[in-house]
């Protein structure tokens, strides 16, 4: 074995057969929760760009027309004008999040990748 192998082998930390099971469970549980948080948030940020297409041509007709929206369960009344940038602000901040946690993705994909490799996990063959 070459000393840069040996070096590599070194590095994992002796684990039992229950820790390795109990890490890649955690592990694929994480990545699976970011999915589906980063999943939510697009769907959120999606919703506030219908809302904005819609707003948008209002906001150029009648800037002063009334509108609703819901803030902390309570339904207050604006006008397009007011509504309009901050929808922009919060879909723009839920993208930013959306980044964020999609770099947090890769991140612990990598992370598991790495630890499915130095465990030699690979998935069970099916008969």
């Amino acid at each position: 074995m070459s000393s840069a192998a040996t070096k590599a082998k070194s590095k994992v930390a002796p684990l039992s057969d229950q820790e390795i099971s109990q890490n890649y469970s955690r592990m694929q549980n994480d990545l699976q929760a970011l999915a589906g948080k980063i999943g939510e948030l697009e769907q959120e940020a999606d919703e506030h760009s219908l809302v904005l297409t819609t707003l948008n041509e209002a906001l150029a007709e009648e800037p002063d027309r009334k509108c609703f929206r819901l803030i902390g369960g309570v339904l207050v009344e604006r006008t397009v004008q007011d509504v309009v940038p901050a929808l922009q602000g919060n879909r723009d901040n839920i993208k930013k999040v959306v980044g964020s946690l999609t770099e947090q993705y890769k991140t612990k994909e990598d992370e598991f990748d790495s630890f499915k490799r130095d465990y030699n996990i690979r998935p069970a063959a099916r008969s």
